[in-house]
């Protein structure tokens, strides 16, 4: 089931934010991470930003979240104890029937995210040295064809 989020699903999304960045963004170090944690928290979940989405497996267990500003997904993460089973799949799904083609960035360094992406046919539209807040992680710009 793919519905929207709520604020009683912060502290659940959150616990899923730390797994899946732990999971693929070996390029982050803990204390990237722990910086990283309040924005997540404080902006991203908040709601207010961003348009929220979770996916749930069994009722009341969020499996995975996504966030969209407009046509663009700038959020997309999975828990690791659910990877390979399609929860991104059907996010993406969902985000292409509400907005139609979309755009994401993906940092260069998380070679799934990359892949997960060029599979779901997300094509190279630029690059970027720094991530939106100035750290030195390249961001790769994708798009879908219109």
């Amino acid at each position: 089931m793919i519905r929207r989020a709520t604020a009683a699903d912060r502290e659940h999304l959150l616990g899923v934010w730390l797994r899946s960045v732990r999971a693929t963004h070996a390029f982050l170090g803990e204390q990237d991470v722990q910086d990283l944690l309040p924005v997540v928290r404080d902006v991203v979940l908040a709601g207010e930003a961003l348009e929220l989405w979770v996916l749930e497996f069994e009722a009341g267990t969020p499996a995975a979240f996504m966030g969209l500003d407009g046509a663009a997904l700038e959020a997309l993460f999975v828990d690791p104890s659910h990877f390979r089973k399609g929860a991104g799949k059907q996010l993406l799904a969902h985000a292409r029937a509400l907005k139609g083609p979309l755009t994401v960035d993906v940092n260069e360094q998380n070679p799934q995210g990359l892949a997960f992406y060029l599979q779901s046919g997300f094509v190279r539209a630029g690059r970027s040295e720094r991530d939106s807040a100035g750290r030195p992680f390249p961001i790769l710009h994708l798009r879908e064809a219109a």
